[in-house]
């Protein structure tokens, strides 16, 4: 039995005994004086148990399952979806996206000979398109427009390498690598689609062995 369980009984019987008394008389002295000791010492928090339980440590929370596989999901949806979007090849839903990306990092280059690297890397990247659309049916309209762009991207990489570092290796190098991408693919355009090719062929021919 706690210690203020105690008091109270004690207490209340106190309060039997007076109410026992005479209305006409005072309890006993000695009684009144036990009475006020025991109220005197009575704890203001004595309704409290003895001792408070140990406070218990706060656990850990940890995240749900639901959370942990929602965000691994998400993770690998961006993944799938940023390679889908590089994959793309004109036509597809997420080309736009493609371009949109590149267009930016050119933008926020540093200077003009990285700009010029940037653009010369787009052009790489339309050869490589061209080359997926000529095994696909409708490639047809999408090659014209892909070649064009590649001719485009590449003399403006080009002239922006060549302004800032007119003998660089890596513009021979691109030239090289393109005509090696290019080449093969005349036998499979048509006859308009030849003569953009050549056209650039002959173009990036002028970078391999620029006059003196």
């Amino acid at each position: 039995m706690g210690r203020a369980r105690r008091r109270r009984e004690r207490v209340q019987g106190h309060l039997t005994e007076l109410r026992r008394l005479h209305l006409g008389g005072g309890p006993d002295p000695a009684f009144r004086e036990r009475l006020r000791t025991e109220l005197v010492t009575a704890a203001p928090g004595a309704d409290e148990p003895d001792q408070a339980p140990a406070r218990r440590r706060p656990e850990r929370r940890r995240r749900p399952l639901f959370s942990q596989l929602a965000t691994a999901g998400l993770a690998a949806g961006m993944m799938i979806s940023a390679f889908a979007t590089y994959q793309s090849v004109p036509g597809d839903t997420l080309y736009p996206l493609k371009r949109a990306a590149e267009s930016t990092l050119v933008r926020l280059s540093t200077d003009e000979a990285e700009r010029g690297e940037r653009e010369l890397d787009s052009a790489k990247a339309r050869a490589d398109e061209v080359a997926k659309l000529l095994g696909a049916s409708n490639g047809g309209p999408l090659v014209s427009k892909t070649l064009k762009d590649m001719e485009q991207s590449t003399r403006s990489g080009i002239n922006r390498l060549e302004r800032v570092k007119p003998r660089s290796p890596k513009i021979k190098k691109f030239a090289e690598d393109q005509r090696e991408k290019v080449e093969p693919m005349l036998d499979q355009l048509d006859e308009a689609q030849q003569g953009q090719a050549a056209g650039y062929l002959d173009y990036i021919q002028g970078l391999v062995a620029p006059p003196e």
